[in-house]
């Protein structure tokens, strides 16, 4: 709890045993006094990551089988609803993210107004560790195209790290339980829709690390993917999907 706000952490995981009792043991370490619940979704994992985040002392929801990202953040934001949880921060499942960013993103909610806040890897403050060229101009030209389309100065719309007021949920207008969303698709849809919607967002500053496993061993898939992060742009600009 943070300034008498209850705050819930979600991750999503598919097959991150040996990350995830990792990520956990940091996050308890750095956000004490801040995060009041660990909230893990194992999105159908066939690892022992449910025993391992259990073990680590986060709540853990099993997914019987593999949905998508998109799918296991929703559970996990849904959770934070039910629960009453005046703030949402979603973190990576892999150890990617430096929990010690947590706090900068809950002091903007909580003291300067913010509604939603994504983590930035590319603006003053921010760094990266083991960042594989590749990534570096994917993730910038990504950046670059949400920007022409939400007209949102965003510098890395694809980070995953972020924090919001969790009664953003009940928003009609924000539609998270389509199907279509259940992919790489969930993230940036909700991104461009707190956009749209003229909620105050801000940028801040954070780590973003990749491991020597990571380099060669990401989740997903060219083309494929890409079209997956990419067509919730589309689909919103021209009013294809709600």
């Amino acid at each position: 709890m943070y300034k008498r706000k209850k705050i819930a952490l979600v991750m999503a995981c598919l097959n991150e045993a040996e990350k995830i009792g990792n990520s956990i043991k940091k996050i308890k370490k750095n956000c004490k006094g801040i995060v009041d619940e660990i909230i893990v979704v194992d999105d159908g994992s066939t690892d022992l990551t449910f025993k391992e985040a259990k073990k680590a002392g986060a709540t853990v929801i099993k997914h019987k089988k593999n949905l998508g990202a998109g799918a296991a953040y929703r559970t996990g934001y849904f959770y934070s609803l039910k629960k009453g949880y005046d703030i949402t921060v979603e973190l990576a499942g892999d150890d990617q993210d430096d929990p010690k960013d947590v706090k900068k993103i809950v002091e903007s909610i909580v003291d300067y107004g913010f509604d939603y806040v994504h983590g930035s890897r590319w603006i003053k403050g921010g760094r990266t560790v083991n960042h594989p060229l590749t990534r570096s101009f994917l993730t910038k030209l990504y950046s670059f195209i949400f920007r022409i389309f939400t007209g949102f100065p965003a510098t890395d719309a694809t980070n995953g790290i972020r924090g919001f007021k969790t009664e953003i949920l009940k928003n009609p207008k924000i539609k998270l339980n389509q199907e279509w969303l259940n992919k790489y698709e969930l993230e940036p849809y909700f991104f461009y829709k707190v956009i749209q919607l003229g909620y105050k967002i801000k940028e801040v500053p954070v780590t973003k690390f990749y491991h020597k496993k990571m380099r060669s061993n990401t989740k997903m898939i060219p083309f494929k993917s890409w079209w997956s992060i990419l067509r919730p742009l589309i689909y919103l600009k021209f009013k294809i999907k709600e």
